[in-house]
Formats: C-alpha cells, structure tokens, sequence
C-alpha cells in the first residue's frame, strides 16, 4: 500500500507490502531509515531545523522540526526491532528553492540542523543529495530497501 509522508509528517513500516513517498522536497529534508534485518523503515518529512522557534507548534507536530522529528524517526522504526548501527540513511532536499540568493538559508539550516544530530548521536548517512535548486520526491520500498529520488528536471533513480 502506498503511504504518503506529507510536510510535516513521517511514516514508519515493517509492512512488505508498503511503499513510503514524500513529495517536492524543496528546503525541506526527507529523512530515510531502513534496517535491512528487521525490513522495517521510515521517512521524515521536516520544514525547519529547531522547535524553539515555536514550541507550541513543536508540541502539536513534532514532524515539522529536526530536533523533534528525526529522534521520533528513529524510535519509531525501533519499534519494528530496527536497529541504529544497521540501518541504512539517506538524506535528500535542503535546497534553496524560493531563497536563490540565501537570505534565509533555511534549507542549509535544515541540513546542518540534521548533521549536528547526527555527529551527537554518532550516525552517518550512507547517501545525501541535498542543496542545490530542485525538488526531490524519495521513495522507500519496505520490502527490499530499496530507494529512488526522482529530481526535478531528471528521471527517477535507484539510490
């Protein structure tokens, strides 16, 4: 079954039969885990690098935010006896879509937001396609792992 992850929102599945999407990553990060043991993943779909820019938001949604989202991620597909240092990661979006010139430079601040994260938790993503001014939908098939982003102006490539 097709699951969509919307802005803001993030999917987790051990079910063979699903197939997670998330659509026009622009300075938004996709966030993909997946452990090939227990054949369980997830995707993050997050606007923004810290919930203290709004913690009433963060607490309804915490799916917006990378502080927020991304432990959430992670737990979720525990849930699923996934396992961290099994896990394949991949990270796409991050680009500078509405903001060419980097006044606000929300999409490196998400992507710095990740990597701060990561280098505290002790993860390394295996892909990243990130930056840039395109638009990216990433899609995990929970059955194999397997990957594709299909970038604006290109096809749709197996990661």
């Amino acid at each position: 079954m097709k699951k969509v992850v919307g802005v803001a929102d993030m999917k987790a599945s051990n079910d063979p039969g699903d197939t997670l999407i998330t659509y026009s990553l622009g300075s938004c990060i996709g966030l993909v885990i997946y452990d090939p043991v227990a054949k369980a993943g997830g995707i993050l779909h997050y606007m923004l690098p810290e919930s203290s820019l709004d913690k009433a938001k963060a607490q309804k949604n915490p799916f917006m935010f990378a502080d927020t989202g991304i432990p959430r991620l992670f737990k979720e597909v525990y849930k699923y006896e996934g396992k961290k240092n099994r896990m394949s990661i991949y990270v796409f979006g991050g680009a500078e879509i509405l903001d060419q010139k980097g006044f606000f430079n929300i999409g490196k601040r998400n992507y710095l937001a990740l990597k701060k994260i990561f280098f505290k938790n002790r993860v390394i993503a295996d892909t990243e396609k990130v930056g840039g001014n395109v638009n990216r939908t990433v899609r995990l098939e929970v059955k194999t792992g397997d990957v594709y982003v299909k970038t604006s102006g290109e096809g749709e490539v197996k990661i």
